[in-house]
């Protein structure tokens, strides 16, 4: 018999927890800034992040202070649906207790910074008290689950709304420590397994953050293959057939560690339309049982498959469902439409999709984009939908406002999708610094004046109307997805970026590595030959990145002008 598989510290902190309590009941009554390190990982799973500002933490260190602790508080809003007086309600929590921003996250979240511990209770409280919860946000259990943002009034995007709130349901952790902690403070005597509230999870939850993206081949904004359950309706006109099911997506990686890699999922099954709770269950199980639980780097769902082959995690994935599943069904390509600007909603009424920078919804000089969402959302009663690209899409519409609408935004100095190149309306960031712990260098902070750059070279080469992604992160965990798309520029060093060019702006290709450190003040002399060689090389109607793969990093990398690091790197065989 083989030795035990020794558990990383997280799994023993969660098995001890009294199913997430752990002591934050206690330590929100201390007279502290921060939680405990066993507390710290329990916080996940009620939606928050203890963080502190590091742009000034050698300071502080310095004048002998601790670090300025606060708390990132995420929102669960399964498909990004919201209702007007639900925005409106989070709006102030930002004003109140927040920095005075919401930001729109990659997955049709809400995220709240710069909330400080005294004042974490009463925010996740009044969250609840808008009928949102932040419970599952974060931690190892199903995160939000995604759909098309698109508020379209017909039976197909129905079934996708209502088979995402259903889905959140049934998968929402059934623990009563988030109620009793920050919501009603009534505690729950526990007696042993007699009182297990866990019968997905159990009692030490799944070996890592859990992804599920349900969409049509029409709208793949959400780009499903990156979850780790990719889940594709299919419709014959507006009946639901059934569903592919395709498994084993993720992003994140680490440098330097080759056993961890972004992967697109798999297609394993086509799921007939009643299957979908059980079936979804099932692969959440699957995880919960197969998932590597001693190296939390190497703990995604996207390495069992891998590992085992597709044919081996469907006839487990049909143990756990009790009955065969079929292959999956021919389907129609993925499709990426842009849900910017004007839309109608196809019952009479319209939505306009606002962009977002970096879904940083804040008051900035020459642009009021809160004040102009908080104005609009109030006075015309609309529902926002935050959508994966990071903006927001202001619906229910009635044609007679829609001049309105328009003015209201346009009267704060907003910015509308007619008044931004594409490679702008499409690119992607991460917070990064100062407030993510993991960053190794910036991402939403650079992204506005490197766009800029980008613009300027695209122009210089008759490109500037392309359609082109440019996705920028601040560590490789991969957040704003970076290694789909055009271009994808992954925090490698202060500094520095590894340069990921080929994939697709559909979603389903993995772009490749091209240079492994090139500094940010480089990055746009880099792309620049690239770019030229595009130009003058291109098919017709050839996008950026199907160029970039056709011709491989063989062809592209002598174009390259890289810096003398990058170089050196490439010429050693370290890049």
């Amino acid at each position: 018999m083989g030795d035990a598989v020794k558990l990383s510290k997280v799994e023993a902190i969660k098995r001890e927890s009294r199913y997430l309590r752990g002591s934050i009941a206690e330590e929100l009554r201390q007279d502290s800034s921060r939680f405990s390190e066993a507390d710290y990982q329990l916080l996940k799973f009620h939606g928050t992040y203890e963080q502190h500002d590091r742009d000034t933490a050698t300071q502080r260190k310095q004048r002998g202070i601790e670090k300025d602790y606060q708390f990132m508080v995420r929102l669960k809003v399964p498909g990004g649906r919201l209702t007007a007086d639900q925005y409106l309600a989070v709006d102030e929590l930002a004003g109140r207790y927040a920095n005075g921003s919401l930001r729109i996250t990659t997955r049709q979240g809400f995220q709240l910074h710069g909330v400080i511990k005294r004042n974490l209770k009463a925010t996740i409280a009044e969250i609840n008290a808008a009928a949102i919860t932040t419970l599952g946000a974060c931690g190892d259990v199903v995160r939000n689950i995604t759909t098309s943002p698109a508020p379209i009034r017909d039976p197909v995007h129905h079934e996708l709304e209502r088979n995402a709130k259903l889905l959140t349901e049934k998968l929402l952790p059934r623990t009563r420590a988030y109620h009793e902690i920050w919501v009603n403070g009534e505690k729950v005597a526990l007696n042993g397994d007699e009182a297990e509230p866990e019968p997905i999870y159990g009692n030490t939850y799944l070996p890592r953050k859990f992804k599920i993206g349900l969409t049509i081949p029409e709208d793949n904004s959400i780009d499903v293959l990156t979850h780790d359950i990719a889940i594709i309706a299919l419709f014959e006109g507006e009946e639901l057939t059934g569903y592919n099911f395709a498994l084993g997506g993720g992003m994140g990686m680490t440098h330097n560690k080759p056993n961890t890699y972004p992967r697109l999922a798999t297609p394993v099954a086509f799921v007939e339309p009643d299957d979908l709770v059980p079936a979804v269950q099932a692969v959440v199980k699957l995880q919960r049982d197969h998932g590597d639980r001693s190296d939390r780097k190497h703990a995604r769902l996207k390495y069992v498959v891998e590992e085992k082959g597709a044919e081996w995690t469907k006839a487990t994935l049909e143990r756990y469902l009790g009955h065969g599943l079929g292959p999956p069904r021919p389907m129609p390509p993925l499709q990426v439409p842009d849900h910017t600007g004007w839309h109608p909603q196809g019952d009479g009424k319209w939505y306009l999709g606002v962009p977002v920078s970096s879904g940083r919804i804040v008051d900035r000089k020459g642009e009021r984009l809160r004040t102009a969402l908080r104005e609009a959302v109030g006075r015309f009663r609309l529902d926002p939908v935050l959508s994966p690209q990071q903006d927001i899409l202001l619906s229910n519409v009635a044609p007679e406002d829609r001049a309105e609408v328009e003015a209201t935004l346009k009267g704060h100095g907003v910015l509308l999708a007619e008044d931004l190149s594409p490679v702008r309306l499409n690119a992607l960031a991460c917070p990064a610094l100062p407030t993510c712990g993991l960053a190794l260098t910036e991402a939403e902070r650079v992204k506005l004046p490197l766009i800029a750059e980008i613009e300027d070279a695209l122009r210089r080469h008759g490109l500037e109307r392309e359609r082109m992604s440019v996705r920028i992160v601040g560590c490789p965990n991969g957040c704003a997805r970076p290694y789909t798309g055009d271009i994808g520029l992954v925090g490698r060093m202060p500094g520095y970026y590894a340069l990921y060019v080929g994939g697709d702006f559909e979603g389903t290709r993995l772009s490749h590595r091209l240079v492994d450190k090139v500094a940010l003040k480089d990055v746009v002399a880099t792309l620049e030959p690239l770019f030229a060689f595009f130009a003058r090389e291109r098919r017709p109607g050839e996008a950026f990145g199907d160029f970039c793969h056709r011709h491989g990093p063989e062809r592209l990398a002598p174009l390259l002008a890289v810096t003398d690091q990058a170089m050196g790197e490439r010429r050693t065989g370290t890049a």
